[in-house]
């Protein structure tokens, strides 16, 4: 793990691509090959999360011809980050043989903690059974690795495989997968990571046709959210006061649901449909 992991932000990717280019300033720092490339490699994700791809994959190029035989790590993360790019851009296909390259390299060193990040993402670019595949050998990988930085993806895995089953409409699989995510983050997590899980438990009842139980656990996240609102709890509102056909109420959340949602990157270019359904239902 080198120093500059630890200023990561996932959430505020703009904030960390700053910390980062301020890095590439330290020349004598920069004169380390194996850490230069990594920390491109790492500039190039933060502009991924912002949906600069072309720019992503800039980076990536200078990082591949520099990179060699000597640096497993670099070419490791290198894979990582250009399959990341090309899956962020909806290029599913073109991220697989690298996702691949980096788990392969990855056991080849013995790096648990890539070998399981690599395994996990080939479980996000598959469907259904061959993602429930990938994200249960990634979740064995991590369960037997010594590197605490590879038991630590178990949440995020708990939170894939959930989706999975979610996927396959096999929800009380779903919800059990949840409980373990909810549980471990109490351990691990953030106060974010525990209220994602807790809300995907809550939108699992909702499938489930717990709706008085879905429905007191949004509002409990909703109070705990208010400094911050979230427009997918108030989604979650909508559609547990839809199918109890209360209008003012569904008209509330879901209007108050666009509000952030529409800002939101990434449902601007993913979800245009949902959003004009719950701009919709804000009205109708």
């Amino acid at each position: 793990m080198q120093e500059f992991d630890k200023l990561w932000n996932y959430w505020k990717p703009e904030e960390s691509e700053k910390l980062f280019k301020a890095l590439l300033q330290n020349e004598k720092r920069l004169e380390d090959k194996n850490y230069h490339l990594q920390l491109l490699t790492q500039i190039a994700r933060t502009q991924a999360l912002q949906q600069k791809f072309t720019v992503a994959h800039q980076i990536l190029d200078e990082v591949e011809t520099k990179m060699d035989d000597t640096l497993p790590v670099v070419c490791i993360r290198y894979s990582l980050e250009r399959g990341r790019t090309y899956n962020s851009n909806h290029e599913k296909e073109k991220a697989i043989p690298f996702f691949k390259k980096a788990l392969s390299v990855a056991l080849e060193n013995n790096e648990e903690n890539y070998a399981v990040d690599a395994a996990h993402m080939l479980g996000i670019v598959f469907k259904k059974e061959e993602s429930l595949h990938w994200n249960l050998y990634a979740m064995k990988l991590a369960d037997e690795a010594s590197d605490e930085r590879a038991k630590k993806w178990l949440g995020a895995l708990y939170n894939n495989i959930g989706w999975t089953y979610c996927d396959m409409k096999q929800y009380t699989a779903a919800k059990e997968i949840f409980q373990k995510s909810l549980q471990f983050y109490r351990t691990n997590g953030s106060a974010i990571q525990q209220r994602i899980a807790q809300w995907s438990i809550a939108k699992i009842d909702r499938f489930l046709g717990n709706i008085e139980l879905a429905k007191n656990m949004q509002h409990m996240l909703e109070v705990e959210a208010k400094d911050e609102p979230d427009g997918y709890i108030f989604e979650e509102l909508g559609e547990l006061y839809l199918l109890e056909n209360n209008k003012p109420q569904y008209n509330y959340y879901f209007h108050e649901a666009y509000k952030l949602l529409a800002m939101d990157g990434w449902m601007q270019k993913n979800e245009t449909s949902r959003l004009e359904r719950i701009n919709n239902l804000s009205k109708n």
